[in-house]
């Protein structure tokens, strides 16, 4: 068999064994993991150090540079997040009762784990933690194939966590790294139907596409994320102000940044200036409708086609709209079905907000930056499915489940 192949069925195999694994020891798993993680330190640092010097000889674009770098605070945050996730309720064997039928027979639904599953992605070391903690908790084993830019630093990372799965008398296959980011043992996993349950890709739209395109592996898609914020004529304009900069400039190479800035036409003429001053002292390039041009020094008047970008930088398009109905419409067209934001003290705007609007998260007054698996109380995420099967949004521990059917009888049979 080839490396890929064994790969795969020893991770099918190391699968079976998380089946009659119970919750505490699982949790005493993860916290020794957690602890791990802390005390191996130096060596994921150093790992991390080689991967980001080689990603910045190769120009690597900013937005996955700042993806891929880690430091003794993003350490802690993953230790932190393999806690987490020890601390969730493990969704694996819960019930949920259908009632009896006329006949006798009970009808229930227990939750189980998907099986195997496998994390494609890419300058994001951290994702080997956050997938390897949420797949093991919810019974799977996780094969995880990241890009070369990662390369050094999850192997490291995987191998402090196979060392405490071997510690447990655990086997290492429920953690398991593809040690070649050739693009052909990547076609090659992706064909792997026999032994992966689903493919998870987490990237760019190029990666997406590409996984989508080619895999013959159910795949759970992570598309991009140009998110808007939508300022209504009832808004606090402070509010709304302070929600588009965290947005906008905290830190832009990430999914959950705002791309999209559309206001009202009423309050056009007192936020935008309020914009272009904060956007200035912050350095935005901005871009937009020719209705929002008068507000600012330096402005590029878009086509329609040219909205929709996902900038991963500090840069922004703005729409300004006449109604909300105008605004709900702008987002259809170029959402990317990930997060969209409302800034309105109006309650009924605000629930049609949030009914109408089709994106994984929706938010009312609340920065796009709490579109995270671990802000939303999930403990780490394995990725933010843009798509509807079967998961919708940050996917924590009850996404990489399912569930079956349990029936039970007194010797029915059918007529």
């Amino acid at each position: 068999m080839s490396l890929i192949s064994n790969l795969c069925k020893g991770a099918a195999t190391a699968a079976q064994t998380l089946l009659t694994l119970d919750e505490d020891t699982k949790n005493n798993v993860l916290a020794d993991m957690a602890a791990a993680l802390r005390e191996q330190a130096v060596h994921i640092l150093r790992a991390n150090a080689s991967d980001v010097q080689e990603a910045t000889i190769n120009n690597l674009p900013n937005a996955m540079l700042d993806r891929l770098t880690l430091d003794v605070d993003g350490i802690e945050a993953m230790a932190q997040g393999l806690e987490t996730v020890a601390s969730l309720a493990d969704p694996v064997g819960r019930l949920r009762d259908l009632g009896t039928r006329p006949n006798g027979i009970e009808i229930s639904k227990m939750r189980i784990p998907l099986g195997v599953v496998c994390m494609i992605y890419e300058a994001r070391p951290n994702v080997t933690a956050d997938a390897a903690a949420l797949c093991f908790k919810s019974g799977n084993a996780a094969i995880l194939r990241c890009g070369k830019e990662a390369l050094s630093s999850s192997k490291v990372i995987a191998k402090i966590l196979q060392d405490v799965l071997q510690k447990h008398g655990l086997p290492i296959e429920l953690i398991s790294v593809v040690p070649d980011p050739d693009r052909a043992l990547l076609q090659e996993l992706m064909e792997q139907k026999d032994y992966i349950d689903v493919i998870i890709p987490r990237g760019g739209e190029g990666l997406i596409n590409y996984v989508t395109n080619n895999s013959k592996v159910p795949v759970i898609q992570h598309f991009k994320g140009v998110c808007h914020l939508y300022v209504d004529k009832d808004a606090d304009l402070q509010a709304a102000l302070n929600i588009l900069l965290n947005g906008k400039t905290q830190r832009t190479g990430v999914c959950n940044a705002l791309e999209g800035l559309i206001v009202h036409q009423d309050i056009a003429a007192e936020f935008l200036p309020m914009v272009a001053e904060a956007f200035e002292l912050k350095n935005v390039k901005v871009n937009g409708c020719a209705k929002a041009e008068a507000y600012f020094e330096n402005f590029t008047v878009l086509d329609e086609s040219d909205f929709g970008e996902e900038y991963l930088d500090l840069e922004i398009a703005i729409k300004v709209v006449n109604t909300t109905t105008e605004a709900f419409q702008h987002i259809a067209r170029y959402g990317s079905h990930h997060t969209e934001v409302i800034c309105t003290q109006n309650d009924v705007t605000a629930k049609l907000f949030q009914r109408s609007v089709d994106a994984s998260v929706v938010m009312v007054n609340a920065s796009s930056r709490f579109s995270d698996g671990s802000q939303l109380g999930l403990g780490a995420e394995i990725g933010i499915a843009t798509t509807k099967l079967h998961a919708y949004g940050p996917m924590g521990l009850e996404s990489l489940t399912t569930e079956k059917y349990l029936v039970t009888g007194t010797g029915q049979i059918r007529a």
